[in-house]
């Protein structure tokens, strides 16, 4: 029996190279699974406007492709499109749209950005495969954990699967497709720099690479180096050590990116609309187990459990082998610790606050861990079922047998898959029969709307509001996108509450009151974009209409302004408030504030020096306060330039969103910036004709910390070759 199979090896190895590859078909069937995704998927490349987060990804893309072509760095430029603005690529995972916005200024930015969707969806099973076996798990188990990866359907439809990323599902996690393909990555070469010291570096650099793409990743990157070193073969002084040499590198690979978060974390707003909700707290142990053992972490919505029953086998395989697979035990702690961690303060309650930056995690995310230590479970699991299954056949003598034997096998495994490969095949040519439709919608309602975002380009005075998802707005729409998102990909200035973003005023937006002429001053709004046959809210005069859509532009409650983007207001009172609760402590300003008045904002560290005088009648504020003589806005740019001419001591009022990088000079010289509700820049002026300069400047140190950075990494590799944790060849021989 040993003898026939040796001289088959033997016969196997004299072939031509084509033929021995088709023997031993791992790279041919992940390219069969991957030429699928590229075919079913095609339609992804298509121009189209964007449903959910997808339009915020898009325009970070376009606005990192303006800034590249003209010599800026997107990481220390103001981000104006959404919650009146923020330091967007400091506070949020942002080298994902940096890079393709790189290649925006070759290719275009919606090129770049749906190419970047099509390409690593199809490409995603040979991230898998490469990551298997630097795991140095089987090249078999490879090929079937790569093979199925592609078919992984969840309940929540947000992680590592086709709907977090194609057309229906919004692209919503856009940024998380560059974490899905580098936490693999860092996961093997964890497991790799844990035995073998040459690795260590290579393990740093991909987590530190994960955590800088999508954060949610890069914790599990992190993650991963505390629970595999728990659980990997060898003494716990070698294991351990060796993963704090990890974990450091890979800290300090990641500074550029956790620096500035840390310097400026009180200055990113915690998400108040959602932080009580099972998207930040999780789902909990109750839900999530319900989803696990009904099959809907790998299985949603379908009548058969198809990769749920093999990531069982596998982890049953696991666990059989405990003691002699330490790659198995790095498998199921990695499924495990993921799970638990997924829960979220829903199960774990005040325990969670000893989880680093708690408050800023979306735990019912962390699922995408628990799917990817499946998938490899997964593809380990096959592989063992055949081993059982050979060991059985193996006993009737014949080459004939064998053969059959593996063609058996094989047909089953297909025929098992089979409902898995059906369901996305139809959920591809849905996404594609709905992005056909979206389409003609942008030919026909987008070339109505045209007329009125060129005149919005035209005469940019002010933001424009075109309603918000908890009004008329969600249903006022272009085919199916809503029209507020629909000017996201225009380059038009709005204010709704849009995610994702982290700007100060992320919690005053949801609370903006559409009734109160004074809210519109506060939010720099002049223009109210509403279906037509709607009257405007507050008043306001009409000034076009194109089919379904109509344009106002508001008539100041306060008088005649230069610019919606800047105002003459008293400071009448102050509010406590900090990042977690200035929406709420804001509710009573916009419901109560009147024409030119203001609060001032007490933030935690920061000293106000700006004036607090008491309330008086609207017509005496009116005529004390002064008048905004010219304004001119470029906030893209980071800029604002104003003249104004003041009667009584009053503060101008900026409506864009504070954040300490905005500098301000009056008449040359160069002034503080105070902080006025809901979370605006303000700056104080006496009595008299002033001119004023508002500069935003981001963080500065980018330079410096990439080198710290790449000196790191440098340092690693010589320590990993000729350092106390070097590596020896009988360590890595098992």
């Amino acid at each position: 029996m040993n003898g026939g199979v040796e001289r088959a090896a033997i016969k196997c190895r004299s072939m031509p190279t084509g033929t021995r590859l088709l023997r031993r078909p791992y790279l041919v069937v992940v390219s069969l699974v991957v030429g699928f995704n590229l075919w079913s998927f095609r339609t992804e490349t298509l121009p189209v406007s964007y449903l959910y987060d997808a339009p915020v990804h898009l325009k970070m893309v376009q606005f990192a492709t303006h800034a590249i072509s003209h010599g800026r760095l997107p990481l220390t430029a103001w981000f104006p499109y959404l919650g009146l603005g923020s330091a967007q690529f400091l506070h949020y995972q942002s080298l994902g749209a940096v890079l393709t916005g790189l290649a925006g200024t070759i290719v275009g930015a919606g090129t770049a950005f749906r190419w970047a969707v099509y390409l690593l969806v199809s490409f995603w099973p040979y991230v898998v495969y490469s990551s298997a076996r630097i795991f140095r798990v089987a090249r078999p188990a490879s090929m079937v954990a790569a093979a199925i990866s592609p078919f992984v359907v969840s309940y929540t439809g947000i992680a590592f699967e086709r709907g977090a990323y194609s057309w229906i599902g919004g692209a919503e996690v856009w940024a998380q497709l560059f974490g899905m393909w580098l936490l693999p990555y860092a996961w093997a070469c964890t497991w790799r720099a844990l035995e073998d010291s040459r690795f260590i570096w290579l393990a740093a650099l991909t987590t530190g690479l994960t955590f800088a793409f999508h954060f949610l990743c890069g914790y599990l990157a992190f993650f991963g180096i505390m629970v595999l070193a728990l659980v990997a073969a060898g003494p716990w002084k070698k294991r351990l050590s060796r993963a704090a040499v990890v974990l450091g590198g890979s800290l300090a690979s990641a500074i550029w990116v956790i620096l500035p978060l840390m310097a400026f974390a009180k200055w990113s707003a915690i998400n108040e609309v959602l932080a009580e909700t099972p998207y930040v707290r999780g789902y909990g142990a109750t839900q999530e187990l319900k989803w696990l053992f009904k099959g809907e972490i790998f299985d949603a919505r379908r009548s058969l459990a198809v990769l749920s029953v093999l990531v069982l086998v596998g982890i049953i395989a696991a666990l059989a082998s405990w003691h002699r697979a330490p790659l198995g035990r790095g498998l199921i702690a990695l499924f495990v610790g993921s799970l638990l961690l997924s829960f979220g303060g829903t199960t774990w309650g005040p325990l969670i606050d000893v989880v680093p930056a708690h408050a800023d995690l979306y735990f019912r995310r962390f699922s995408m861990g628990t799917q990817l230590a499946g998938i490899y479970l997964a593809g380990t699991g096959v592989v063992t079922a055949w081993t059982f299954w050979w060991r059985f056949v193996s006993k009737m003598a014949g080459l004939g047998v064998l053969r059959g034997a593996l063609a058996g096998y094989v047909t089953a495994i297909a025929a098992w898959c089979y409902p898995a490969v059906s369901q996305i095949y139809h959920y591809d040519r849905s996404d594609a029969s709905t992005i056909h439709t979206q389409r003609l919608a942008d030919s026909s309602d987008g070339a109505l709307l045209a007329p009125i975002i060129g005149y919005l380009e035209t005469h940019p005075n002010g933001r424009v509001y075109a309603g918000q998802s908890s009004n008329w707005g969600q249903k006022f729409d272009v085919g199916y996108v809503p029209v507020y998102k629909y000017l996201l990909d225009q380059d038009v200035e709005e204010s709704t509450y849009i995610v994702p973003t982290t700007s100060l005023m992320l919690g005053a937006e949801p609370n903006f009151d559409d009734s109160n002429p004074a809210d519109y001053s506060l939010f720099g709004i002049s223009y109210i974009l509403l279906p037509s046959g709607l009257s405007a809210p507050v008043p306001a005069k009409e000034i076009m209409a194109e089919g379904p859509y109509s344009l106002w532009q508001i008539e100041q409650a306060n008088g005649p302004q230069a610019s919606a983007y800047a105002e003459l207001v008293r400071v009448t009172a102050e509010v406590p408030a900090n990042r977690a609760d200035i929406g709420t402590e804001s509710i009573v300003l916009l419901d109560t504030i009147g024409p030119g008045e203001d609060w001032a904002v007490r933030w935690p560290g920061v000293t106000s020096h700006i004036s607090v005088f008491p309330a008086q009648g609207a017509t005496a504020k009116q005529a004390q306060l002064g008048s905004v003589l010219s304004v001119s806005a470029d906030l893209a740019d980071g800029k604002i330039d104003a003249r104004v001419d003041v009667k009584s001591p009053s503060a101008l009022l900026f409506s864009v969103a504070f954040d300490p990088g905005w500098h301000a000079w009056v008449d040359g010289r160069p002034a503080a910036t105070e902080m006025l509700a809901p979370a605006l820049v303000g700056v104080s002026l006496s009595p008299g004709l002033h001119e004023l300069v508002l500069r935003y400047e981001g963080f500065g140190w980018y330079p410096e910390l990439w080198a710290a950075s790449i000196l790191t990494l440098i340092s690693l590799a010589i320590i990993g070759r000729r350092g106390p944790w070097r590596w020896s060849p009988a360590s890595s021989g098992r």
